[in-house]
């Protein structure tokens, strides 16, 4: 149960990063984060309709492996033996 619990544990470190790093990615629809770096500019470069739906997609899988890596240590700490 120890390396289970540590593998989640990892697993959840990593995924909060990445999906902040995804989530501060994304398109800014006005008055956010991303118009405060830059992205409020608008430019012809900008990215492709496929690149931000593969960022949606990547963002939402990441949003999922976190939801199921903070379930899984709930129910870990909840049915620990002391």
């Amino acid at each position: 149960m120890d390396i289970l619990q540590f593998i989640l544990q990892v697993l959840l470190g990593i995924s909060s990063v990445l999906l902040t790093l995804l989530i501060l990615l994304h398109k800014g629809r006005g008055g956010g984060l991303s118009d405060m770096f830059g992205g409020g500019m608008t430019s012809a470069v900008g990215s492709s309709g496929l690149a931000e739906r593969n960022l949606n997609r990547f963002t939402v899988v990441l949003a999922l492996v976190w939801f199921v890596a903070i379930v899984g240590l709930g129910l870990i700490t909840k049915f620990e033996v002391i």
